[in-house]
């Protein structure tokens, strides 16, 4: 069986690797520790298809070290003591470079198998994960790594790996390729910065193109077919789907409709119909809050149709609770206030309540002060009186502060009035 196309593909040197510029381009850290030759234990962290195994499969060829690939997913600590095995043969002569995909899979026992022999410099490590190192690499491992962080490749670079694809092809099958700048935009935009996706997608589109046996025609219909939805990168219990969810919520915050709806769309096109429900109504809660508390009923309602409904019915209600909670006016002052509450309460500071406001007691012969001594608000001009309510220790305690915002003012003036009139 022939190797997928991306395996064929790896590039022979610095320059032929696409993306990560910020990491390898002329200048920049990583390059020169990989030019130097002397390579430290290393992680490489970012999304899958853009090039953290193409670097480390190139790193071993520079440094004349023997490549050994394991995958978190499936390796075992037999595994690991058979590569370390070959340390002292005429194979690990140069030392050993280990290749360790989805480290985060990797448990502690199997991490600290490793340890020994990557502190001694026998075998040089480098892990890969696509999820944050810090919560899920061991911190042994972490302290004697350097991390790199690789981002998705943006389309004008992965064009570039495109047509050196189809050159490649073109070569291999003795055939000439016809195919649009368009198509190659398309399936630059369709692999969502993972270019191992695009040279599946080159691959496909040439096996589909019209024309004989020495010449193909690359269509845009076959394209577009071959690259749908690939652009989605989504994974429910990855950093992705955190960040799409805190991006989603932060737009809204922000009072941008277009992002919010942005981030909307990619949680629908990805069936996280729960995650984008759940996120809407907090934002309704904490971010407009009391400077349009009405909100909060319509975008309960606008859920409620959403979940009844189901996709992709539920864009719809879904929407229009978005473009209100981001072009709504804000104020999280109830939101503050309750976290000013809790962390009182965290810290100790309660204290028994207020006798006038407790349940009613039985009050004992030996009790000189008897009565609740409660005073009835709606007794009083304007349902007002003032009386304590917090306990004695955080009596002039104040947690909640009215916004700026028309509503909250209005009633802000309301209470200052009939507080004043109070006095009098």
């Amino acid at each position: 069986m022939n190797k997928p196309l991306a395996d064929r593909f790896r590039p022979q040197t610095l320059d032929d690797i696409v993306g990560q510029t910020h990491l390898i381009a002329e200048g920049k850290p990583l390059r020169k520790i990989i030019e130097s030759g002397q390579i430290p234990n290393l992680i490489f962290y970012g999304p899958s298809g853009v090039g953290k195994t193409t670097l480390a499969s190139y790193i071993a060829n520079k440094t004349k070290k023997t490549l050994k690939k394991l995958n978190g997913t499936t390796a075992s600590t037999a595994d690991i003591k058979a590569i370390v095995a070959q340390l002292d043969t005429f194979s690990g002569i140069n030392g050993i470079l280990l290749y360790l995909d989805e480290i985060q899979y990797f448990n502690k026992k199997q991490q600290q198998t490793l340890l020994e022999y990557i502190e001694n410099g026998r075998i040089t490590l480098i892990a890969s994960t696509t999820e944050n190192p810090y919560f899920y690499v061991y911190n042994a491992i972490l302290s004697r790594s350097t991390v790199f962080e690789f981002k998705s490749v943006p389309p004008e670079e992965t064009a570039k790996a495109v047509r050196r694809a189809v050159s490649l092809l073109e070569e291999e099958q003795g055939i000439t390729v016809e195919i649009s700048d368009s198509c190659v935009r398309k399936i630059a935009l369709g692999c969502g910065g993972d270019v191992r996706k695009a040279m599946n997608a080159v691959e496909l589109s040439v096996l589909a193109a019209d024309g004989d046996g020495t010449h193909r025609i690359v269509t845009e219909e076959a394209v577009e077919q071959l690259v749908q939805k690939s652009a989605m990168r989504y994974d429910r219990d990855g950093d992705e789907h955190y960040d799409i969810l805190s991006a989603y919520q932060k737009s809204m915050r922000g009072s941008d409709p277009d992002a919010a709806l942005h981030y909307l769309g990619r949680l629908l096109e990805a069936g996280d119909l729960p995650g984008a429900c759940r996120r809407l109504m907090v934002c309704a809660c904490e971010d407009v809050g009391l400077a349009y508390p009405q909100i909060i009923p319509i975008v309960k309602s606008c859920v409620d149709i959403a979940q009844a409904v189901g996709l992709p019915e539920a864009r719809i209600p879904l929407a229009d609770a978005v473009v209100m909670v981001c072009t709504a006016p804000k104020s999280n002052s109830a939101y503050k206030a309750i976290d000013k509450a809790l962390s009182d309460i965290r810290r100790g500071n309660v204290g028994p309540v207020p006798r006038q406001l407790q349940n009613m007691h039985y009050d004992g012969e030996d009790n000189p002060d008897k009565g609740q001594h409660y005073l009835y608000p709606h007794d009083y001009p304007n349902h007002y009186i003032p009386q304590q309510y917090l306990p004695d220790e955080i009596r002039d305690r104040v947690y909640y502060n009215f916004g700026d915002n028309k509503n909250e003012q209005a009633f802000k003036a309301y209470w200052d009035k009939i507080k004043e009139n109070s006095k009098n």
